[in-house]
């Protein structure tokens, strides 16, 4: 049961993670239903990877609540400028959770401190399209390879999640603005997180790491997140996965046509 495994996590992720959840908690009970499922796909023991969507700033904190519930709090890779701001970047690396400095020599020490915290027996969360989804019906984009890269030096299994309601409450990149952008904290929205199988990697084990393998592995977990948000929305997503670079080419091509 998520109870007693919960009582057990919080003895291993200590006072800091205890802490966030004591601050993170009260404020979402405040915001959200929960519609909570597929804690039965978690592994009981062992390290694993969960690779999630992302449609809202509140994400993290919701899929945390959700991740935390379920008696395998999960170590989430974030932006390195995070870790900075007081009493967040505390608390974060308190907790163990693992900065992600992008464009530096220092990015693979994110992944090689993923590698070591599943080996070690613990969850890491991914965010693998690495912001905010472009798409605009809000379905996955296509996913950059980290989850793929760890769950095939480790062999571990990845577990897809999908979340959707998070947005009614905060929409993408709002600013306090306008129209509906604003943030809409009442009436209390529902939110759905929903953990699936382990996607089967199976066809890549033993392959040489290189791009085209990590591109193909990684199709393959964004698959599996998203059938599970399929579900949840009732909806089929697009057949072509929305990719941002090629998106900017067809704006360039465009721009450079009309003039």
């Amino acid at each position: 049961m998520p109870g007693s495994s919960t009582k057990a996590a919080r003895r291993q992720y200590g006072f800091w993670y205890r802490l966030a959840a004591v601050i993170g908690k009260p404020p979402l009970f405040l915001l959200t239903k929960r519609d909570w499922q597929g804690y039965e796909n978690f592994p009981k023991t062992g390290g694993f990877i969960t690779a999630v969507n992302h449609n809202s700033y509140l994400d993290p904190l919701i899929y945390g609540h959700y991740q935390y519930d379920s008696g395998r709090p999960a170590r989430f890779l974030g932006k390195s400028g995070v870790f900075s701001v007081p009493i967040i970047g505390r608390i974060l690396h308190g907790s163990g959770q693992i900065p992600v400095y992008r464009g530096s020599t220092d990015a693979a020490h994110a992944f090689r401190a993923a590698v070591a915290a599943v080996e070690a027996g613990e969850c890491v969360a991914f965010y693998p399209e690495g912001t905010l989804t472009r798409d605009p019906e809000m379905w996955p984009m296509t996913g950059k390879t980290g989850a793929a890269r760890v769950a095939l030096m480790t062999g571990a299994p990845v577990i897809p999640v999908a979340h959707w309601g998070a947005h009614e409450i905060m929409p993408r990149y709002a600013k306090g603005g306008r129209g509906d952008r604003r943030f809409k904290p009442f009436p209390r929205h529902t939110v759905r997180v929903v953990a699936g199988p382990p996607v089967d990697l199976s066809a890549f084990a033993g392959k040489d790491l290189n791009a085209k393998v990590l591109r193909e592995a990684t199709e393959v977990i964004m698959d599996g997140i998203t059938a599970l948000l399929e579900d949840i929305r009732g909806e089929k997503a697009p057949a072509v996965r929305y990719d941002v670079q090629r998106a900017a080419a067809e704006r360039r091509k465009e721009r450079e046509a009309g003039r």
